[in-house]
C-alpha cells in the first residue's frame, strides 16, 4: 500500500485530549506510523491480530461497552500497510463529550488493545 500523505490523516484522539493515532481509511496508526489496526465501514475497530476492540465514535474516539452482549468473532487481518509518516502537529481536540460509566476510552484506558504486529499478549507463540 502507498503511504498515506498527512492531508489524507485523521487524528484520533482521548478523552483527554492526546492524539493518540492516526486513521488513514480504513487503517489506524499509531504516533510511530505503525500500522496498529483497522476500521470497517460500519465504524467498528480490530486489532493488528483480528480481535474487536471497540467502535469509532464522531468526536473522534475509539470507544468499547465495559461489558458486551454478543462477542464479535475474530476477523483475518488484513495485508499489513506500510509505515507512514505522522504529522509533527495536529489541530486541538474538539470538546469531548464525558463517558458514562459503561463505556471505556480504549486509546488512553486500555492501550494494549491496539498495538502492534511485534507486541502483544494475545500474539500466537512461534512454536
Amino acid at each position: 500500500m502507498e503511504s498515506a500523505t498527512t492531508g489524507d490523516l485523521i487524528p484520533i484522539y482521548t478523552t483527554r485530549g492526546d492524539a493518540a493515532a492516526f486513521l488513514a481509511f480504513p487503517n489506524l496508526f499509531d504516533p510511530h506510523g505503525d500500522w496498529i489496526g483497522w476500521v470497517t465501514a460500519e465504524r467498528e475497530v480490530y486489532s493488528v491480530l483480528g480481535h474487536f476492540v471497540g467502535y469509532l465514535s464522531d468526536e473522534p474516539r475509539v470507544l468499547r461497552r465495559r461489558t458486551t452482549d454478543t462477542l464479535r468473532a475474530r476477523r483475518p487481518p488484513t495485508a499489513p500497510p506500510a509505515r507512514i509518516r505522522t504529522p509533527v502537529s495536529v489541530p486541538l481536540a474538539p470538546l469531548m463529550a464525558e463517558l458514562p460509566e459503561s463505556v471505556v476510552d480504549v486509546l488512553q484506558d486500555e492501550p494494549e488493545r491496539l498495538h502492534g504486529l511485534d507486541y502483544g499478549a494475545l500474539k500466537p507463540d512461534l512454536d
